[in-house]
């Protein structure tokens, strides 16, 4: 028997994958009633030992086109890990039933644009509040923030994602344009840390409304990143995208792949929904 492979696990974070499947209802009509009830047992018990496999999360759901019929979301470690669950995934149903219609692979990541104790002591505190360094004032925002961006890296780089029943994924790229007002890669990084704010400002706005997880593939992926975006009303997902496209950063900067829209359902209600 040979040995297991040595984990392939990212010094920080996770891999990601979405997974995008059509179903051939042909293939799937020739299975007789036992094989389909069979079959939609075999995904079940798989989803449910990748759902227990540690540090892994497995989100399901249906897509709301016909880009495909079926969608997945994991996350896990051990990239290893992710290649097993996805190959059992694609096979689950049975041979030729799913067929593999997009897929992304991603690892989440901090970003590093995060303002720092620094930079929100002398800009924020001081020069936008007056506040003296040193203050019992002072002192105690510091604590605050530091509490505040313990929680926002934890969820960046370990997050953990609701069942809210709308998600939303697209890839996404900066631009590197000949030109150097539109090439995002010739900018210094208090320039793009300062367009980067814009984002900040306006993603502030859908607290509550929009879980979003921004994950980076440069080397990974044909983009540079992946966005995914629950949330519990679709249309916060379309406010939240057309307000961005008006930051700078967006406008001059970005290109964007293909969007997926899925509604987060348990799989006895996804196989109504996919009419298994």
């Amino acid at each position: 028997m040979s040995e297991a492979p040595t984990p392939l696990v990212p010094a920080e974070g996770w891999h990601v994958m979405h997974l995008y499947y059509s179903i051939d209802y042909g293939q799937w009509s020739l299975l007789s009633e036992h094989e389909q009830r069979e079959a939609k047992t075999n995904l079940t018990m798989l989803v449910q030992e990748i759902r227990s496999h540690k540090d892994t999360q497995l989100l399901t759901y249906a897509v709301a086109t016909p880009k495909a019929d079926i969608g997945f979301m994991l996350l896990t470690p051990d990239l290893h890990d992710a290649t097993w669950f996805e190959k059992r995934l694609t096979l689950a149903l049975g041979v030729d039933i799913l067929t593999p219609t997009y897929s992304y692979l991603s690892q989440t990541e901090g970003s590093e644009y995060t303002t720092t104790r620094e930079q929100y002591g002398q800009e924020t505190l001081v020069k936008e509040e007056g506040m003296t360094v040193g203050t019992e004032e002072y002192e105690a925002k510091l604590v605050e923030f530091d509490e505040r961006m313990k929680h926002y890296t934890k969820h960046r780089i370990y997050p953990v994602l609701p069942d809210w029943p709308a998600i939303c994924f697209y890839p996404m790229s900066k631009r590197r344009s000949a030109h150097p007002d539109y090439n995002w890669y010739s900018l210094d990084h208090d320039q793009r840390a300062k367009l980067m704010q814009g984002h900040k400002t306006t993603g502030r706005k859908y607290s509550g409304k929009i879980l979003q997880l921004i994950t980076g593939s440069t080397g990974l992926d044909e983009h540079e990143w992946g966005v995914t975006l629950l949330a519990k009303d679709t249309m916060e997902i379309k406010n939240i995208v057309y307000e961005m496209r008006f930051d700078e950063v967006s406008a001059r900067y970005a290109e964007f792949g293909d969007f997926y829209i899925g509604m987060q359902l348990p799989l006895d209600l996804l196989f109504e929904r996919v009419c298994l």
